[in-house]
């Protein structure tokens, strides 16, 4: 990667670790969306758009996964800042033949932005259809997971695909 002449945030002048302070700034709207894909493999690709696995609605709980994950990320990530998320959303769609894409939206009025909030979330959504989808095969892989874009706060608006 090339430099960009800016330094990590997370830490301070003497170079220890350090939480970014946030007070003095304003909130503003903020929104994020993430992506992860699921190479899932053509077996569990047919059994996920056909009959389903054994564990049961694997959609719904890798939705319900990825809501709660974001809701959560203070919790995982040791200097996010605690945020909660006005609105989470994740969409599921089929890569025939054998992959899944999982986005993940985050919206909230806050001094700093939601784009770890929408990385947890996706993260977690796939690691949840690998969890219910290993008893069929354990071949699966995940990745890329990135952020798609973001907006809000001072550095305005950044698109994956504007670059």
């Amino acid at each position: 990667m090339a430099d960009t002449g800016k330094r990590l945030t997370h830490l301070d002048d003497a170079g220890k670790i350090s939480m970014v302070d946030v007070s003095a700034k304003s909130p503003t709207q903020r929104r994020a969306v993430a992506s992860a894909v699921v190479r899932v493999g053509p077996a569990v690709f047919g059994l996920l758009m056909g009959e389903g696995v054994p564990k049961g609605d694997v959609f719904a709980t890798a939705r319900i996964a990825g809501i709660l994950a974001a809701k959560r990320t203070p919790e995982l990530i040791p200097l996010c800042h605690g945020l909660s998320p006005e609105f989470v959303d994740v969409r599921i769609e089929p890569l025939p033949p054998d992959a899944l894409r999982i986005t993940v939206e985050t919206r909230v009025e806050s001094k700093t932005g939601v784009e770890i909030d929408a990385l947890v979330g996706a993260t977690i959504a796939a690691v949840t259809i690998y969890d219910m989808c290993k008893s069929v095969s354990k071949d699966m892989v995940i990745g890329p997971i990135q952020l798609e874009e973001k907006q809000g706060g001072k550095s305005g608006p950044w698109r994956r695909d504007a670059k």
